[in-house]
């Protein structure tokens, strides 16, 4: 489990696809400084299992369901990636629940400046449309972030500065994808609710 909290901004060092998935090795100094294989950290809001964990990095085993639901497979070598390790039983949620299960991708619209914050326009499937709320939480590339405006397709976010110079979101371009989990309350009362109605 995840807070949407990024704590470091790393870089994609190799990533090798294969017939059944691929393995990526991302640069990296913080989230590995005191980690060890079999770690959890999630990389763009995907949680991944930490393998070969090193002072510069980790390399991490991607299935080929992950590469097809969320953007790691369009990762390049250079490519800036959002890292957040799990959490420990004292840490602080500063963000939401995130548990590192990409629901989706959208797509990056728009970034509106405004003084040094940003208005950040991202653009959904209609097949996750049902999960968003105005002013409910989002994770999007693995940053938990709350929906400011809400559109039949798209929804905007207010990125403070802190935010826009520790992510990967300063190096997007507009329709850039972007990986999308949905809040997992949302996903428990759909589920619920159905199954009272049967």
């Amino acid at each position: 489990m995840f807070t949407g909290i990024i704590e470091e901004l790393g870089s994609v060092a190799s990533l090798e696809i294969r017939v059944d998935g691929a393995r990526i090795r991302i640069a990296a100094s913080l989230v590995n400084s005191d980690g060890k294989d079999g770690d959890s950290i999630a990389v763009n809001g995907v949680c991944l299992t930490a393998l070969d964990v090193a002072s510069d990095g980790f390399s991490a085993d991607v299935s080929r369901e992950t590469l097809d639901r969320s953007t790691l497979g369009n990762l390049k070598e250079g490519s800036k990636v959002n890292l957040e390790r799990a959490v420990t039983p004292a840490t602080r949620l500063g963000g939401h629940i995130v548990q590192g299960h990409v629901d989706g991708c959208g797509t990056f619209q728009s970034a509106e400046q405004n003084g040094d914050f940003y208005t950040v326009r991202i653009g959904f499937p209609q097949g996750l449309a049902r999960y968003f709320v105005y002013k409910g939480s989002v994770a999007v590339e693995g940053i938990s972030l709350t929906i400011a405006s809400l559109a039949d397709s798209h929804f905007d976010i207010a990125i403070i500065p802190k935010t826009w110079q520790l992510t990967n979101f300063s190096t997007l371009k507009s329709g850039d994808a972007v990986n999308l989990e949905a809040d997992v309350i949302a996903k428990y009362v759909e589920r619920m609710l159905s199954i009272r109605e049967n």
